[in-house]
């Protein structure tokens, strides 16, 4: 029994080891796919940050944190680490003259934060990977949340990509215009904007909002591209591990299995010798 039983295991371990192999190797696909975009966006916020600064330590009444996870797991701890900074802004930000919000982007998180944050969280969006990442696809995504939500501060946590195995969790802060003005009237780093001219009939209020929208879009693009390169990379090295474990393991069992089958060789011969041994007494 012992001997069907563990050729039975080594051929699941041997499956399995199949299919971690395949799915790394699918990872490794779609991670080449998005790096080089993900790494281009990064153009796009970037002059946002020198202009209007990032500016996460401000302090505002009306806080909306935007989780960004992934759909599906088997990727390490990132949608975990993205759910605990969540909530650690969410315990910083909250007071009796403050409000704080979720809004999750990504099945994962939304699984996590529905347990014990269901009334704090205003949307949530999910499948937004089924087809490939664009700018369309995600503007359309910002201008919802901007249209459904009001906000001071928007607080944008994602993982940003470093390597294949290594990530940083990361939060990018995009201001409302009116806190961005309130901010320029009162100095420091946001003090220089009143040097800018504005030309055309708009005013500097309808510029400020233009700015932050279009900063959120290109802020929510970046973030959306670096966390998914991020989830792609910790599922090739989780499926590696899991490969690897597997092939630990299959040595294992096949250790096993030899002896097995090497005590099953030797009881017989036990047994054939004795049977002949007591036929010629």
């Amino acid at each position: 029994m012992l001997f069907s039983t563990v050729r039975n295991r080594m051929k699941s371990v041997k499956n399995i080891q199949k299919i971690t192999k395949a799915m790394k190797m699918v990872a490794a696909s779609k991670l080449r796919a998005i790096q080089t975009r993900a790494e281009n966006s990064r153009g796009l916020w970037q002059p946002f940050t020198a202009l209007l600064g990032d500016m996460p330590s401000v302090d505002v009444k009306k806080n909306v944190i935007v989780t960004i996870s992934s759909d599906k797991g088997l990727c390490g701890g990132i949608n975990s680490t993205s759910v605990k900074i969540s909530r650690a802004l969410y315990k910083l930000n909250s007071g009796p003259e403050k409000e704080s919000k979720y809004v999750i982007v990504g099945e994962k998180a939304k699984a996590q934060l529905i347990r014990d944050s269901k009334k704090m969280i205003d949307i949530s969006f999910t499948e937004l990977q089924k087809n490939p990442l664009n700018f369309t696809q995600v503007s359309v995504l910002a201008d919802d949340i901007l249209k459904n939500v009001e906000f001071d501060a928007l607080r944008i946590v994602f993982n940003k990509f470093q390597s294949v195995v290594s990530f940083i969790p990361t939060t990018a802060t995009v201001l409302s215009p009116e806190i961005v003005e309130r901010e320029a009237e009162a100095g420091g780093k946001l003090g220089e904007l009143d040097l800018y001219e504005i030309e055309g009939a708009e005013t500097k209020g309808e510029v400020l909002q233009n700015l932050a929208e279009f900063q959120f879009a290109c802020t929510m693009f970046n973030a959306v591209l670096e966390n998914a390169c991020s989830e792609q990379g910790a599922r090739m090295s989780a499926m590696d591990s899991s490969s690897r474990n597997a092939g630990e393991m299959l040595d294992r069992l096949t250790l096993t299995y030899n002896r097995t089958r090497q005590a099953s060789i030797t009881t017989e011969l036990i047994e054939i010798i004795s049977g002949a041994s007591a036929l010629e007494g």
